[in-house]
């Protein structure tokens, strides 16, 4: 991830999934090396934490998505079952 692509000024909830998440890599990394200052930290600490929570957020939106697909198709699917004669009925 390049500073350019996503500044850490810009808002996290305009970011994207993919955005969120490398911005998150890189904080992870500059904390981990430890040279920043302790101000830089902490800002650091709750950039990443708003980061984290967007990526949550956008992961809960997706999951719930998906859920919501899963329960049409089981819709969809009801009385399928039994339409086709198994081996050996009558095909009235």
């Amino acid at each position: 991830m390049s500073d350019a692509a996503t500044p850490p000024d810009r808002p996290v909830d305009s970011l994207s999934y993919e955005e969120a998440r490398d911005e998150l890599v890189a904080i992870v990394a500059r904390l981990e090396a430890g040279s920043a200052t302790l101000e830089d930290s902490l800002g650091l600490w709750e950039r990443g934490e708003a980061l984290a929570a967007r990526c949550q957020s956008l992961l809960d939106g997706a999951y719930a998505r998906i859920a919501a697909k899963d329960a049409g198709e089981d819709d969809a699917d009801a009385g399928v079952v039994g339409i086709v004669p198994e081996e050996g009925e009558d095909e009235r």
